[in-house]
């Protein structure tokens, strides 16, 4: 499969930026507090969900300054099944969870299918709390349940196509610094 490296220069020369490189800053300041109050007696054990999760953590976790332990995990809903909590895990949790206080870092929450099914497993090996953090919350009504948060958000982004900080557009931008909407959509 061969890329068209000028449609991934204009799309983003194109974009609207939706949050700038300051705007994240300040964003991940207050995760950063948001996250220390309950979670730096804990011992915490933070996944980071790959890909997306990878930006955000790197910005996010020099901010955590309280002893804490990092792994990853990389998974995908199968196909594209509106419900169920069906994985194919291409990393699975390798660290022990009995007992331990986990939370998890993603890049956005859009519908939010693959984040709950994540939960429910990290449940299910034991961890005794389980939080999350997303940088995005996609502002939008198909959430896997009503309602559905995560515990805690960056910033809450309009319903587009996003990419940057970890969001990417045909597999490019994840680096961006700010958040941007691909034009038109």
């Amino acid at each position: 499969m061969s890329v068209d490296m000028k449609e991934i220069r204009r799309a983003m020369e194109e974009a609207d930026c939706l949050a700038d490189n300051a705007a994240v800053e300040t964003a991940l300041d207050r995760m950063a507090a948001e996250i220390t109050e309950p979670l730096r007696n804990t011992n915490p054990l933070v996944f980071v969900v790959m890909n997306g999760g990878l930006i955000l953590a790197g910005r996010l976790l020099p901010r955590l300054v309280f002893p804490l332990e990092v792994a990853y995990l990389h998974a995908t809903r199968y196909g594209h099944a509106l419900q169920g909590n069906l994985l194919d895990w291409r990393v699975r949790p390798t660290q022990d969870l009995r007992g331990r206080t986990v939370l998890v870092l993603d890049d956005i929450l859009d519908e939010g299918h693959t984040l709950a099914a994540i939960v429910d497993h990290l449940q299910a090996e034991g961890a005794v709390a389980v939080h999350t953090a997303v940088l995005v919350h996609k502002d939008h009504d198909r959430k896997a349940t009503p309602g559905m948060r995560a515990d805690f958000t960056g910033m809450d982004i309009a319903d587009r196509f996003l990419f940057g900080c970890g969001m990417d557009y045909k597999g490019y931008w994840r680096n961006a610094p700010g958040i941007y909407a691909l034009k038109g959509h």
